[in-house]
């Protein structure tokens, strides 16, 4: 496991209990994750926060159910470019970010240059997404393709 400065953390088994812990339910009270690990609560703390200083943790979140949400289309987004200049890139990193519907990006290796995870409320919701896009940026070519079913979604990490 390595943190932004790409070095890697060096975990011990209490450390890896402690994060599945905190992964299953972040709001859990000190006291429950340290009797679920086996230990106390100030060793449990400290290392808490020795891995947060250390990186292997970000801020605390809590995860959203979007259906309820009414964003009901999750949409895969394949995007090619023949733009690969930083000011493009640049560009385009910046109207990832401004758009909240973007929930994940990722550049690629291979044939597609990119990939998103767009989540939207429904198809004309996308469009006005995907014109947003391309108005802001220029890009050889876009797929999207809908999720019609999501099978599997963990944001846990294995440790």
């Amino acid at each position: 496991m390595s943190n932004k400065t790409g070095t890697k953390a060096r975990l011990d088994d209490l450390d890896r209990k402690i994060l599945r812990a905190l992964q299953a339910d972040a709001s859990q009270s000190l006291e429950d994750i340290a009797r679920q690990v086996g230990s106390s609560k100030t060793p449990v703390w400290n290392r808490i926060r020795k891995m947060r200083a250390a990186g292997v943790m970000g801020p605390s979140t809590v995860i959203l159910d979007p259906e309820a949400l009414g964003l009901e289309a999750c949409f895969f987004v394949l995007i090619r470019t023949s733009e690969h200049e930083a000011d493009w890139q640049a560009r385009f990193l910046a109207t990832l970010r401004a758009r909240p519907e973007v929930q994940e990006a990722h550049r690629l290796a291979g044939d597609i240059d990119y990939i998103l995870k767009v989540r939207v409320a429904n198809a004309r919701a996308y469009d006005v997404f995907y014109q947003a896009l391309i108005s802001e940026v220029r890009v050889f070519n876009v797929t999207a393709l809908l999720s019609m079913e999501e099978l599997k979604s963990e944001p846990s990490v294995p440790v």
